[in-house]
C-alpha cells in the first residue's frame, strides 16, 4: 500500500510532542530535551496524515562534507505503506552531496541498503548504575578556553566540523579534557539523557586515554544511571562491564556516498558517540 494522502512538512517545535510520542512508542528513551537539541542542530521532516504526525526524520549536517540521518520513526500502525522510503528519500535530498552516516536497527537495514548505504561497523550500547571509580589525575573539567581545541580534536576523530554540536553539549552538560603540557590529548562529554545520563562523545588517541576520560566522569557520577554507546572495535566493553554498565543492545553503523577517502590514519579516534543519532 502506498503512502497516499500523506504530506511531508518541515519538523518544527509544534511537532515535538507528537515526535516524543512516536519515540516512546518505539521504546526509545529520548526526552523532550533530546528532541529539542536535535531540532536546533538539524533539519527535520514529519509525515502527516489528517493533521496527525505519523513519521519523523532528522538530517544533522556537519559542515559541507558529512551529515547524519537520525530519528527515523514510522508509527507502527502506518508501516508497510512506503512512508519510511518516502521520508528517507526527502532526507537524502537535504543531505545532497555530503557523506551520509546513520546507525540502523535490524528492522531498518533492508531499506537503508536499498538506498545505497553500506555497513561499516557495529555500535554496542552499555548502561546501568555506575560502580565507584577513581578519577585519574591527568583529566580535569574543561574551561571555555578549551572549547576551540576540543572542536579541533573532534574534527580529527569524526572527520567533519561539529563545532555547533560541541557548543550544545557544553551548554547542556559538562566537558572533560585529558591534558598534556599545554595541549589536549582527548575529551569527553557528560549530559543528562534518557533514563539518566550519557557519556559521549569520547575522543582520544588510545583506549587507555579513553578509559581515563571515562573514569573521571564515572568518578564524578558514582551510582548514577549511565549510558555509553561505543564501537564494537574500540575494546571498551570489558572496562564498561567492570564499572557496572551492562551490554543492552546497539545498532549497525552505515554510510552512503563518502565524499572522500582519508589520506592518513587519524591521531585521535572516537571511542563513544554523542548519541546514536548524532554520531
Amino acid at each position: 500500500m502506498q503512502a497516499t494522502g500523506i504530506d511531508l512538512r518541515p519538523l518544527d517545535h509544534s511537532h515535538l510532542q507528537s515526535a516524543l510520542t512516536l519515540s516512546r512508542q518505539a521504546g526509545w528513551p529520548h526526552r523532550l530535551e533530546e528532541w529539542q537539541m536535535l531540532l536546533e542542530l538539524s533539519r527535520g521532516l514529519v509525515a502527516v496524515e489528517n493533521d496527525r504526525v505519523v513519521a519523523t526524520i532528522f538530517v544533522t549536517p556537519y559542515g559541507d562534507d558529512v551529515a547524519t540521518i537520525n530519528m527515523v520513526i514510522v508509527d507502527e500502525s502506518m508501516r508497510g505503506r512506503g512512508i519510511g522510503r518516502r521520508i528517507m528519500q526527502a532526507a537524502l535530498d537535504i543531505v545532497g552531496d555530503r557523506e551520509c552516516r546513520l546507525v540502523a536497527t535490524a528492522d531498518g537495514l533492508p531499506l537503508y541498503e536499498s538506498l545505497g548505504f553500506k555497513k561499516t561497523g557495529e555500535i554496542v550500547q552499555h548502561q546501568g548504575p555506575l560502580l565507584a571509580c577513581i578519577a585519574p589525575p591527568t583529566v580535569d573539567w574543561a574551561t571555555a578556553a578549551d572549547v576551540e581545541q576540543i572542536v579541533t580534536l573532534d574534527r580529527i576523530a569524526f572527520g567533519a566540523d561539529r563545532g555547533p554540536l560541541i557548543q550544545a553539549l557544553a551548554e547542556a552538560g559538562r566537558l572533560a579534557v585529558l591534558r598534556e603540557a599545554d595541549a589536549l590529548r582527548g575529551y569527553a562529554a557528560l549530559r543528562s539523557f534518557g533514563r539518566g545520563e550519557l557519556c559521549g562523545p569520547v575522543a582520544a588517541g588510545t583506549t587507555g586515554e579513553a578509559q581515563d576520560l571515562l573514569s573521571f566522569l564515572f568518578a564524578a557520577r558514582s551510582g548514577a544511571f549511565m549510558r555509553v554507546d561505543t564501537g564494537a572495535e574500540t575494546g571498551l566493553a570489558p572496562f564498561l562491564l567492570e564499572h557496572g554498565l551492562a551490554h543492552v543492545g546497539g545498532g549497525i553503523t552505515m554510510h552512503r556516498a563518502p565524499s572522500s577517502t582519508p589520506s592518513s590514519v587519524p591521531s585521535v579516534h572516537t571511542f563513544a558517540l554523542a548519541s546514536q543519532a548524532l554520531g
